[in-house]
């Protein structure tokens, strides 16, 4: 690994608004450096796209459920049990899969030298 660049892990945050048609969004990314005790969160709901494919969805609900992963991220007090686990298990836990409207990708890896910019620009390329 080349000097100052640290291993990183991430995974996006789909939100499936109907299963059995398959369609899904990129609403968040969640990153894991544990070389540098780094779990960075961002999220951001498209409303017009969610009203589109799903419109019997409740976009404050799903932004609740949004804002509280990011809480368990974040390692917030008060944001529950997940909130205090290790930084390494809450990433894990936030990137298990499930089957509910929002859903993990598989993980994906790469090198960074600033990770909260690292965070930002798969933000900003792959659900901004």
């Amino acid at each position: 690994m080349p000097r100052g660049e640290h291993a990183f892990q991430y995974a996006l945050l789909r939100l499936v608004p109907d299963e059995e048609r398959g369609e899904r969004f990129n609403v968040g990314v969640v990153m894991l450096v544990r070389s540098r005790d780094f779990l960075g969160f961002r999220a951001q709901l498209d409303r017009a796209k969610l009203s589109a494919l799903g419109p019997r969805l409740d976009s404050r609900e799903i932004g609740e459920q949004l804002s509280n992963l990011r809480r368990i991220a974040d390692g917030e007090t008060g944001a529950g049990l997940m909130a205090r686990l290790p930084l390494h298990e809450r990433f894990h836990w936030l990137t298990a899969p499930s089957s509910t409207v929002l859903q993990p990708s598989e993980l994906h890896t790469g090198l960074c030298t600033d990770p909260a910019m690292t965070l930002g620009a798969l933000f900003n390329r792959l659900v901004a």
